[in-house]
């Protein structure tokens, strides 16, 4: 009963300072309640083991490569990084795959299991505010998932101790995937305050993150099938490969142009490229920050998530950056990040999950004028 006083006292504040308390109670209540769980902990303990039986075997599989490629050191230029950037980048795929799943099992039910239980009519009767109550289920959950990633955060740092990454790489690479679960624990809130059944909203949510990951990728390409058109460009005439072999040093495209210019058959991907910028992964790739690589040899090669980058960035720039000899000039292997594209991505995100926010929040408004049938009121 002195639960419930405190929420109202809290809650009658009419000032920011009083709102604001008003959440910071509800994700108290909730948060103690999620650590009396002992299944929390025990998802946190298999994370940890998890990750770090990934780092191990991206190690293994790096050291593994090594030995094979020392007998081919005439054909095959030997990295001067270590394995440090391997194990970055596995980690950082492997822990937003698993945040993605973790994330949407701790907020799709946050409201809708309240109200199945009888419980969310309780803070309904006090003098908490719909947005009160939204918030604080909200940051409960973010809070809830973001004790996950710091469970990651060793294997990111061992990374780093092992070479070829810097400090900021895993500063950036923690803000995003942060943000990135923020994002589907504002989805999974949004949904539980609208669907009546907390078994319906956590697959509707799951639902949601798979649209956002295998969905955007799904669209984009059906989307390139539409964008068919033509560029301006002339006939790309190679160089002598003595001129780029491994190992001279060598920068810049490998081809010349000549000729006059003529129509090229050519898909227009900038026209579509909006929507594989939601995708998370995009998201995280294109926002962490890597050097030029446009004055590397041409044989380099990127790793995963600076590959996912690059191709979202040559979607972006469409033929008229990518394409061959477009307008007569040579196109760059490697687009540098003056434009990023994670922005645009993060946006659309932001706006989806405002909007079912914006949506639970109707629906926690009382008194209500209209319930689902079967719906528990108390």
């Amino acid at each position: 009963m002195s639960q419930k006083t405190e929420l109202q006292h809290s809650a009658a504040r009419p000032s920011a300072a009083g709102y604001f308390r008003g959440v910071r109670d509800v994700v108290v209540l909730e948060m103690k309640q999620r650590l009396r769980s002992r299944g929390w902990y025990i998802m946190l303990g298999i994370w940890f083991a998890l990750t770090g039986i990934v780092t191990w075997l991206t190690w293994a599989s790096w050291n593994a490569g090594r030995e094979y490629q020392r007998g081919y050191r005439d054909v095959v230029p030997a990295q001067s990084t270590g394995p440090g950037s391997m194990i970055f980048e596995v980690v950082l795929a492997f822990v937003l795959l698993f945040a993605l799943l973790v994330a949407p099992a701790l907020s799709a039910n946050a409201v809708n299991g309240d109200r199945a239980g009888g419980t969310l009519a309780i803070l309904q009767v006090t003098l908490l505010k719909p947005g009160q109550i939204l918030w604080g289920k909200f940051f409960a959950a973010w809070l809830a998932a973001l004790a996950f990633l710091m469970a990651s955060t060793p294997f990111l740092v061992f990374g780093v101790v092992l070479g070829g990454m810097t400090p900021g790489h895993v500063i950036v690479a923690l803000v995003m995937l942060s943000v990135e679960v923020g994002v589907v624990c504002a989805i999974g809130v949004g949904i539980s305050a609208l669907a009546g059944r907390p078994l319906f909203s956590i697959v509707i949510t799951y639902l949601a993150v798979a649209g956002l990951v295998i969905g955007t990728l799904i669209a984009f390409g059906l989307g390139v099938g539409l964008t068919q058109g033509t560029v301006m460009a002339n006939e790309a005439q190679g160089r002598n490969y003595s001129e780029y072999a491994p190992g001279n040093g060598t920068t810049g495209p490998s081809y010349s142009c000549v000729g006059e210019l003529r129509e090229e058959p050519a898909t227009h991907t900038e026209r579509v490229a909006w929507l594989m910028a939601m995708n998370p992964y995009v998201v995280v790739a294109d926002a962490i920050p890597y050097p030029d690589r446009s004055k590397q040899p041409m044989y380099y090669s990127g790793g995963m998530i600076e590959s996912i980058s690059q191709g979202a960035r040559m979607a972006m720039a469409g033929p008229e950056g990518t394409y061959p000899c477009a307008n007569g000039e040579p196109k760059p292997q490697y687009l540098s990040q003056t434009t990023p594209l994670w922005p645009l991505g993060l946006g659309l995100q932001l706006a989806l999950s405002a909007l079912l926010m914006w949506l639970g929040w109707r629906s926690l408004r009382t008194p209500a004028h209209r319930l689902a049938r079967g719906t528990r009121i108390a």
